[in-house]
């Protein structure tokens, strides 16, 4: 006699829940949050609070490889800076890099302003971009806070 082997029945249940579909509106959520935000004038940030020290620089490159630091005010040298300085020469390349797609050349100084509240930010007045250095950390920030101080001797030379 012949007999048939059990097949083993197979339940599959359907799925409530699809990762695709699930993705996709957390996307849309996101996309229509940020738009409302940006139409709606709603501050992103908060007003910056008052600067306690300015300084206008100008940052100049030397022949040797180092930056040349110059108030602008006073239109002295008050820094050399020397060796690699990743984090300063990255930060003016990333604002020179701007004014360069914009035409704009190195006639407006830049601002360096400490504010009450403990940031410490490099501004460019001519394109309006500026970076919040104290967000790189208490080391990185320290080499721009060095440039706040009164002038030091011309010719100085600060291995930051």
């Amino acid at each position: 006699m012949k007999t048939s082997p059990a097949l083993p029945t197979v339940i599959r249940a359907r799925r409530s829940f699809h990762p695709g579909l699930a993705l996709g509106l957390l996307l849309i959520a996101v996309v229509a949050s940020v738009s409302w935000v940006r139409w709606s004038g709603v501050p992103i940030r908060a007003d910056d609070e008052a600067p306690i020290v300015q300084r206008a620089l100008r940052f100049s490159d030397m022949r040797d490889g180092s930056i040349a630091v110059i108030d602008a005010a006073s239109g002295k040298q008050i820094h050399t800076v020397s060796g690699e300085q990743g984090f300063m020469r990255g930060s003016l390349r990333a604002l020179v890099r701007e004014r360069k797609l914009r035409g704009i050349g190195p006639a407006q100084p830049f601002a360096l302003v400490a504010r009450k509240d403990g940031r410490l930010t490099l501004e460019d007045p001519a394109t309006g971009a500026r970076i919040d250095l104290e967000s790189f950390g208490p080391t990185n920030a320290a080499v721009f806070v060095r440039l706040l101080t009164p002038a030091a001797p011309q010719g100085h030379t600060a291995n930051l």
